[in-house]
């Protein structure tokens, strides 16, 4: 079945009560039981919600995997991976990673004796000078957020597969329809549905899928166990947003490339991340593992000064200043003072991200209305 069938009858199965062709949504807390133990498959909505249950189903197929467990955020979703650790084992990551999940490894994760290697992946081999007995997870993003580093999934997998690491991929920036990690050797795919699965700026939320039902049993337990589960309304919205996943992407990629190609040769431009160009370190990679190159672009201005640099950013009128990503409106980050504030400067600048950086989500608006505020913006 190819995609875009997929994300619209996925996990959508029609009410046998009524045949409505959307999954209603089960707003309940609890279930009632015939007897003691004896039930229709569901106890209490924590563990177990029939709008969730189709969500999964649903975000399971796009990814070409066979389980799924939603949460109630991105992050929600990568702290119970780490749950999975025990005090002394050591994670290998990128130094380019969404100021988020370095929050939660070094002030959540580090202090209960988890040890976390921050390396340049973008060879992958790299991997091999911080490996010892105690490594237990590789997390990568790719594309990174926000310089868009390309990582070789393949080339991690394998080293993986061959200490017997679980290799975890951050498919956010490219979402299912330009990149499956599980079919490039990961064990885990991470998502934070927020952005391009939800599609709209509604939602909060985060999912895993695996093809791994030893690691699907211990992230439902710790679901379960934890409780940060999303609720019967979000999963709608979610499974809702879903259904035009692929028509979107299109647009997100389609403008994505115009307005890269507009801003390359822009004077007030010093530097531009996008993976598209032949240029971008490891775009031959690129080719190998997405279909496309997305919305995602970042640039470096010319007039470094950070009053410069706001003052572009509080510019625009279309593109809208706001944290977050992958919607359907465009939105104008500064990395720097909102996603990787909660890194070290030294820390996001070695990495590239400086104070002149603005990363830009470009939705699915007319490019040409797009580049026009771009250029007012600039000037």
């Amino acid at each position: 079945m190819k995609f875009g069938t997929k994300a619209i009858h996925a996990g959508a199965h029609p009410d046998p009560s009524t045949g409505a062709i959307m999954t209603p949504i089960y707003q309940t807390s609890t279930y009632v039981q015939e007897a003691p133990g004896v039930n229709k498959g569901y106890g209490y909505a924590r563990g177990k919600n029939p709008t969730r249950e189709a969500l999964q189903e649903n975000i399971a197929a796009i990814e070409n995997g066979k389980h799924c467990v939603c949460f109630s955020s991105g992050v929600a979703a990568t702290d119970a991976v780490l749950k999975m650790l025990r005090p002394g084992d050591e994670v290998i990551t990128g130094d380019d990673l969404y100021g988020g999940t370095y929050r939660l490894f070094t002030k959540i994760f580090e202090p209960y004796g988890i040890k976390f290697r921050f390396i340049d992946l973008t060879d992958a081999s790299n991997i091999n000078n911080h490996l010892n007995e105690n490594t237990k997870l590789i997390w990568l993003e790719t594309p990174t957020n926000p310089t868009m580093q390309i990582i070789d999934i393949v080339a991690c997998a394998e080293i993986a597969k061959a200490k017997n690491i679980t290799l975890v991929v951050d498919n956010t920036f490219a979402s299912p329809y330009l990149q499956n990690p599980l079919d490039l050797g990961a064990d885990i795919v991470m998502h934070s549905v927020t952005k391009y699965l939800g599609g709209h700026s509604d939602v909060v939320m985060g999912a895993l899928i695996t093809n791994d039902p030893a690691i699907h049993e211990k992230l439902y337990f710790i679901l379960n166990s934890s409780g940060a589960n999303p609720g019967p309304m979000d999963s709608f919205l979610v499974m809702r947003g879903i259904k035009t996943l692929h028509l979107r992407m299109e647009r997100h990629c389609f403008n994505g490339r115009k307005i890269a190609e507009y801003l390359k040769t822009h004077p007030k431009i010093e530097k531009i991340y996008w993976p598209g160009f032949p240029e971008h370190p490891n775009h031959e990679i690129a080719k190998k593992q997405m279909r496309d190159f997305g919305g995602m672009i970042s640039i470096v201005l010319k007039d470094k000064s950070i009053e410069n640099t706001f003052r572009v950013a509080s510019s625009f009128k279309v593109f809208s200043l706001a944290e977050s990503l992958g919607g359907v409106e465009s939105l104008i980050n500064h990395p720097a003072t909102m996603t990787h504030a909660s890194i070290p400067k030294e820390e996001r600048e070695k990495a590239g991200v400086v104070d002149s950086l603005l990363r830009l989500s470009v939705g699915v608006e007319d490019v040409e209305d797009l580049i026009a505020d771009i250029e007012q913006a600039l000037a």
